[in-house]
């Protein structure tokens, strides 16, 4: 069990790594891995939360490494012109750049204070766990509400 979680954190990771190294030819598939990323983190973290799988500090810690890294790069990847292809990102990015920067900053600050109670060894229990993503997850779906198209 402990390698599964390992291998998704990973995953994560190699998607960031990956993305990065695109970024300068393909914004749009960059912030597409990073998001992807993003996705592995929260699924691996909502499944610990809902204690379908058991909570690990180390998964924890990947999981909110993982979010914390796409908050310090995941704005820098839509440059004018980057909204006229296939992506989830909604108008309102270009036409509310302040908004949109400002939802930005809210994930930063809540990827940072989850970061900083992580510790080195991720959050100690699953109740700290909880306490450290819970606003995390809040600024997603509070960006989403905005600045990603309705399905």
């Amino acid at each position: 069990m402990i390698k599964k979680i390992m291998a998704t954190g990973l995953a994560a990771g190699l998607l960031v790594a990956v993305g990065t190294a695109q970024a300068a030819e393909d914004p749009i598939a960059t912030r597409q891995a990073i998001m992807a990323s993003v996705g592995a983190a929260a699924a691996l973290a909502g499944s610990m939360m809902k204690s379908e799988i058991a909570y690990s500090p180390v998964a924890g810690k990947s999981a909110i490494a993982t979010m914390n890294a796409a908050s310090h790069s995941y704005g820098a990847f839509f440059p004018d012109g980057s909204n006229a292809s296939n992506t989830k990102a909604a108008e309102a990015i270009w036409d509310k750049p302040d908004g949109f920067a400002a939802e930005l900053a809210k994930f930063n600050a809540a990827a940072e204070k989850a970061m900083a109670a992580a510790g080195k060894k991720g959050p100690a229990d699953l109740d700290a766990f909880k306490a450290a993503m819970g606003p995390v997850f809040g600024t997603c779906k509070s960006c989403h509400e905005t600045y990603r198209k309705k399905n």
